[in-house]
C-alpha cells in the first residue's frame, strides 16, 4: 500500500521510522507537489499522511483540493500536542484522523489498517466504557468518535452542535466519562427550560435571604460540578445578562452567589450544545461575540440521523436490548424487513424518535418475540420525500468528455449498494426498494462492478 507523505518542515518524523510494509510512500513536500503524484497516479495512493505545521500551505486548503482529485482517500494529520482547536476543524473538512502527536509505527500502522480496504467494515471496536455509549460505526460517527478520543483528556470547552435529538448529551457524557474527570460528577442543565428570573440562581446558587422565598442558602450547578463536567444544553437560549456572566466564569473560573458578594472558585469544564445557529445569534445582535468564540474552542458536530442511516439497524437493537433489560422483559428481536422499513426512513426527531418508535412497536407486539413493520406505526411525514424524476440533476461535463457507460454504471451501482446497505445484505429486500426483480439486481450486480472496477 503507498502513502502520500507531505511534509514541508525539516522538524517533521521521517516516514522511513514509522512506515513498514506493507506500506510504501512518496514523500513530497509542498501541496502542489502531492497534487501532482496524486494526478498522476490517484489510484496508486491508498491514503495520505500530512505533517504539522505546514509553512506554505492552508491544512484545509490541503484537505479539499486532495479529495477534489481522490474523494475517497483517508487523510491523517500528524501535529503537536496543541492541535485539538485545529484538529476539530479539520475533521469536519473531511480529515479521517489527527494525531496529537508524533505516533509510533504500530499506532500508525493501526490507524492506517482501520482507515484503508478492506479493513473499514470490520474496524475494531474501543472497549473503553465510553466507546459503548456511542453506537454507530459509519464515517460520519466515526469521525465523532475520534473526536471524542482527541479532545477528552483536555481541559478545552466544548461547543456540540446538531439537530434536536440528535445525541448531543450522549456525546458530553461520554466526553466525560473518557475524561479524567470520569470519577467526578456530569451536571446538565437545559438553558431552554428554566425561566430567565431563575436559572441566574439555578446556575450559581444563592445565600438566605437572597430573593423572597429563599428561605435556605442553596448552592448552584457550576458548584455542584465541580472538578467533573457541567453541560449546558441550548445555551442559545441564555439572556444577555447571563451571557455575560457565564463568560466571566470560563474566563476566571469564579463566580458570585446571588445575594453575596463573596467570590466562588470552582474548576470546572464546560460542555455547551445548541441546535441553532449561534454565529447568526451573534450577527442578530442576541449572543454576545466574545462568549461566542470562548465557547467554540473546539466544535463537535453530531451528524443527523438521515445522514448516518446505515447505523439505524445497531442503534434499533440498542435500543431493543436497552427497552427490554428495563421492563424486565423477555428479550426480542428485529425482523430483517422490519429493519429495512426503519431504514427507508428520513427520521427529523432524529435518534430520540428512533428510541421512542422501538419503544412503542414493544408495546405493540404483545408477547411475540420478534417486531415486524406493522408494529412501527410512523407518521407519514417520517417518509423522505420522493424524488422528483422531472428535475434535472446536474453532472458537469468535464472539457476533455467522460465515459458515459462508466458515469451511469457508477450512479446505478451507488444505488444498489445503498438498497443492500440498507436490507444489510438481503437481496430479496433490496430489490422490492428499487423495484426490481432479485434476479435482476443480481445481474446488475454483477455487471456494473466489472464495468465501475478501475
Amino acid at each position: 500500500m503507498k502513502i502520500l507523505w507531505l511534509a514541508d518542515s525539516a522538524a517533521a518524523p521521517d516516514p522511513a521510522q514509522l512506515l513498514a510494509e506493507p506500506y510504501t510512500w512518496q514523500a513530497t513536500q509542498s501541496l502542489g507537489e502531492a497534487l501532482f503524484e496524486l494526478e498522476q497516479e490517484p489510484n496508486a495512493f491508498e491514503a495520505s499522511i500530512v505533517c504539522l505545521p505546514l509553512r506554505e500551505d492552508d491544512p484545509r486548503a490541503a484537505i479539499e483540493e486532495m479529495l477534489r482529485v481522490k474523494p475517497s482517500m483517508p487523510i491523517l494529520f500528524i501535529g503537536s500536542p496543541g492541535i485539538a482547536p485545529e484538529a476539530a476543524h479539520l475533521l469536519q473538512a473531511g480529515a479521517r484522523h489527527c494525531f496529537d502527536r508524533t505516533p509510533d509505527g504500530a499506532s500508525l500502522a493501526a490507524c492506517l489498517a482501520k482507515l484503508t480496504p478492506p479493513a473499514v467494515p470490520s474496524r475494531p471496536m474501543i472497549h473503553e466504557p465510553w466507546r459503548q455509549m456511542l453506537v454507530g460505526n459509519s464515517p460520519a460517527m466515526e469521525k465523532v468518535i475520534d473526536m471524542v478520543a482527541l479532545i477528552a483528556s483536555r481541559r478545552s470547552t466544548v461547543l456540540i452542535l446538531g439537530e434536536t435529538g440528535s445525541g448531543k448529551e450522549v456525546v458530553a457524557r461520554a466526553i466525560h466519562q473518557a475524561s479524567p474527570r470520569a470519577s467526578k460528577p456530569i451536571v446538565a442543565v437545559n438553558c431552554a427550560a428554566i425561566p430567565d428570573n431563575l436559572l441566574e440562581a439555578e446556575l450559581f446558587g444563592h445565600v438566605k435571604g437572597a430573593f423572597t422565598g429563599a428561605t435556605n442558602a442553596r448552592i448552584g450547578r457550576f458548584e455542584q460540578a465541580d472538578e467533573g463536567t457541567l453541560f449546558l444544553d441550548e445555551i442559545a437560549d441564555l439572556s444577555l445578562d447571563l451571557q455575560a456572566k457565564l463568560l466571566r466564569v470560563l474566563q476566571e473560573r469564579e463566580f458570585q452567589k446571588v445575594g453575596s458578594s463573596e467570590t466562588t472558585h470552582v474548576d470546572v469544564r464546560v460542555i455547551a450544545a445548541t441546535h441553532g445557529d449561534l454565529l447568526e445569534r451573534v450577527k442578530q445582535g442576541k449572543f454576545r461575540e466574545d462568549l461566542y468564540y470562548r465557547l467554540h474552542v473546539v466544535p463537535i458536530r453530531i451528524p443527523s440521523l438521515r445522514e448516518r442511516s446505515s447505523d439505524i439497524p445497531l442503534l434499533a437493537q440498542h435500543f431493543l436490548k436497552k427497552i427490554c433489560s428495563q421492563e424486565r422483559i423477555a428479550p426480542k428481536n428485529i425482523a430483517p424487513e422490519a429493519l429495512a422499513h426503519l431504514s427507508a426512513y428520513s427520521w427529523p426527531g432524529n435518534v430520540r424518535q428512533l428510541e421512542n418508535a422501538v419503544e412503542m412497536a414493544i408495546v405493540l407486539s404483545g408477547d411475540r418475540g420478534v417486531l415486524l413493520p406493522s408494529d412501527f406505526h410512523l407518521p407519514a411525514q417520517m417518509a423522505p420525500k420522493a424524488l422528483n424524476l422531472n428535475q434535472p440533476h446536474i453532472i458537469p461535463l468535464p472539457e476533455d468528455g467522460l465515459d458515459f457507460e462508466a458515469v451511469i454504471g457508477r450512479i446505478e451501482l451507488n444505488l444498489l449498494e445503498q438498497a443492500l446497505a440498507r436490507a444489510r445484505g438481503n437481496k430479496k429486500l433490496a430489490a422490492d426498494m428499487l423495484r426490481l426483480k432479485r434476479t435482476t439486481l443480481a445481474a446488475k450486480l454483477k455487471s456494473l462492478e466489472a464495468l465501475t472496477c478501475p
